[in-house]
């Protein structure tokens, strides 16, 4: 042993199982080192350890430093009471391979050494498509912090962190290490993603990368459609009628069948038999024309001697959801008499109607060309539907849900993700499925739809992907702020950790009970974690690691920072009215105006000159999205034409927004930061 190594430590005085507890040397004199030029920190909670033995290399975690430590803390001398480490350790190398778990223990007085960035490359194999950059060691931020992406996305992962931990800016920064390709080769550019994004955070964040659909779209995302008629029976019912008992559900289902078997014989639908049809096979059916047939079963009225004579006055329209009117019944021998096989389910299908005539349900309830007609045909198919979702040519897929009402969010995400996942599970034996393609989908604010109390919709095929995903190309990460409100089983399926900063006690019991025992007392530092910091352990982290998150870069971070009250409270500020904010109220959108004279009344200048209509002078330029931009400086009204030919116009844009606008190396991505959502707008051509 030679104390002149600049990477030494200390030696071994106690060995435990997997505990090693460490004497660390005089020589010692400060927490800091310099080796080969780089600085690092020693005897930090958290920091690597490195013990040879022979031909192999141990390693351990530091998990406590001081006089609690040591074997026998009443015969320490003065100056002896700080100079100890607690080590757990988790693997060895042999050679240049690195293995988690031990095949030998060390021995007393062997020797504890710095674990160095020589040391670190050994362990992650250097630079390699199989891993992805997450940030840099905390004791030693020179040292890249990488992750296994097989690990990271067959195995299933968790990001948790109390709110403005910096959950948001960590998976931001981890997608677009996996999906953005770089001069070493890293990156994944052919990686299929799906993010559920419930406040609308990330849309700008990635620009290029994805592709965003939206219940509400802005002019450069995708209108987001659900089919019905792709959902089981039991959760469509749910969605419309909410409880019903066996007698009533029966009503439907049995109609819903008939229905589903009528288009298959009318219609080639590829794969089916008919005689394996079952209610919950997805093909298609129309809404309407199931109320209508329902409904006018149960208002039927009857005369005649044998009561089978209908009494109708008026047919209604399945269409227009107008329902047949008949002569009332009468209590007498003469009739109408009513019809006695009626199931009782009038309630149930008045709510189905206000259903279909509410406009926020319009997403899966009129899915644009997924609605079939009356007879069941519809224009396209749910090939079109996942080829959008998860065949386009962008890595990342965003489901911007933040305009979906908060009773129908757990059934829609539970929905898409039942859609997909049969879709894949189905499929797996294809070049589309998921064995050859794995999807990952990231779904934030996990607790919302599976904890205890928010149904069994969204938390069943969760639990379902978390247990088999793996087998069948699909991975899940959760993103939750309060872990002890994610379901205990789909949280024990994470096979790698992401821990931010948490302070509140119950959650960390919870981030504490899915790690081994030898390494719980990592969590401890969770509440003193800094923003952006994390504690990460697990199947895609060789070693457990406490990591500063890389942040993305300028422009790209999501759309869930602090407002920063000490500036916004500091402008004096002359009231605009607040139409705007009733309109966004009532219209549950975010970008909406409150009625075209608000507009004009905006676009007014000082002169009275009132904002120009759909033919301003446009200079053409070149971009992916855009076709040409104009500008009234007047007026501060900017109007854009994009690929698809529709024309908007921004209105109280700036002349110097403008130019930035006009001077941007990316115009589309630009218009996506800092003008949507930003200021009023509306189409004019």
């Amino acid at each position: 042993m030679s104390n002149s190594d600049p990477t030494f430590l200390g030696c071994v005085k106690s060995v435990s199982g997997a505990s090693v507890t460490v004497k660390l040397s005089e020589s010692l004199a400060s927490g800091l080192s310099i080796i080969n030029g780089h600085t690092y920190r020693v005897g930090q909670v958290g920091s690597f350890v490195r013990i040879p033995q022979g031909y192999q290399d141990l390693y351990g975690v530091v998990c406590e430093v001081g006089s609690a430590v040591a074997p026998d803390a009443s015969n320490l001398k003065k100056d002896e009471s700080g100079r100890w480490m607690r080590v757990e350790l988790v693997g060895e190398t042999v050679g240049t391979h690195f293995e988690r778990g031990l095949s030998q223990h060390p021995n007393i007085n062997d020797t504890v050494h710095i674990v160095t960035e020589r040391d670190l490359k050994r362990i992650y194999g250097g630079r390699s498509s199989d891993s992805v950059v997450i940030g840099s060691l905390s004791s030693a931020e020179n040292i890249e912090v990488r992750l296994s992406l097989d690990s990271l996305v067959t195995r299933h992962s968790a990001i948790l962190g109390s709110t403005g931990a910096g959950k948001s800016t960590t998976v931001a920064s981890l997608l677009r290490s996996i999906v953005a390709p770089s001069a070493t080769g890293d990156g994944a550019p052919a990686a299929r993603i799906l993010l559920l994004d419930v406040h609308g955070e990330y849309s700008h964040a990635f620009g290029e990368l994805a592709r965003v659909f939206s219940a509400n779209p802005q002019p450069t995302e995708e209108p987001l459609y659900v089919p019905f008629w792709a959902l089981e029976a039991g959760e469509l019912l749910d969605l419309l009628v909410g409880g019903v008992s066996e007698n009533q559900e029966i009503a439907f289902t049995d109609k819903i069948q008939d229905m589903k078997l009528a288009a298959v014989q009318a219609n080639h639908f590829a794969g089916i038999d008919p005689t394996s049809l079952t209610v919950d096979t997805p093909i298609p059916f129309s809404l309407h024309q199931l109320w209508y047939d329902l409904i006018n079963f149960e208002i039927t009225t009857y005369r005649g001697p044998q009561r089978d004579v209908p009494c109708v006055e008026d047919l209604g329209s399945a269409e227009t959801l107008t329902p047949p009117r008949y002569t009332p019944h009468a209590m007498g021998a003469a009739g109408p008499y009513m019809n006695t096989a009626a199931r009782g389910i009038r309630r149930q299908l008045n709510l189905m109607r206000s259903r279909l005539l509410d406009k926020r349900f319009d997403f899966i309830l009129h899915p644009g060309p997924w609605e079939p007609s009356l007879n069941g045909e519809i224009d396209v198919d749910l090939d079109v539907l996942l080829q959008g979702w998860l065949g386009h040519d962008r890595p990342i897929t965003i489901f911007d849900l933040s305009g979906v009402p908060s009773n129908v969010l757990v059934r829609l995400i539970g929905c898409i993700l039942r859609t997909i996942y049969e879709a894949l599970y189905w499929s797996r034996e294809k070049s589309e499925g998921g064995i050859l393609r794995t999807l990952l989908v990231v779904m934030e604010e996990a607790h919302r739809y599976l904890g205890p109390d928010s149904g069994v919709v969204a938390a069943d095929i969760v639990k379902r992907i978390a247990k088999e995903g793996r087998k069948y190309g699909v991975g899940a990460m959760i993103v939750s702020q309060r872990p002890a409100e994610v379901d205990e089983t789909v949280l024990s399926q994470c096979g790698t950790l992401v821990a931010l900063r948490l302070s509140n006690p119950v959650d960390r019991a919870r981030v504490k009970g899915t790690l081994p025992d030898n390494l719980a007392g990592l969590m401890d530092l969770l509440p003193v974690l800094r923003t952006g910091e994390a504690i990460i352990t697990g199947e895609a982290a060789r070693l457990p690691v406490r990591c500063r998150v890389t942040t993305p870069p300028p422009g790209r971070q999501p759309r869930s920072e602090d407002p920063i009250v000490s500036q916004t409270w500091s402008q004096r500020r002359v009231s605009e009215g607040y139409d705007r904010v009733v309109a966004s109220w009532r219209a549950q959108r975010t970008t909406a105006v409150a009625n075209q004279i608000t507009i004009q009344r905006s676009a007014i200048d000082a002169a009275g000159v009132v904002e120009q209509e759909a033919n301003m002078q446009r200079i053409a330029v070149a971009s992916t999205n855009l076709v040409s931009i104009g500008y009234d400086e007047g007026a501060q009204t900017l109007e854009v034409e994009f690929a698809n030919g529709t024309i908007y116009q921004y209105y109280n844009v700036g002349s110097d927004l403008y130019q930035q606008l006009m001077e941007a190396p990316s115009k589309g991505q630009f218009l996506n930061t800092y003008l949507k959502n930003a200021y009023p707008y509306s189409r004019v051509g």
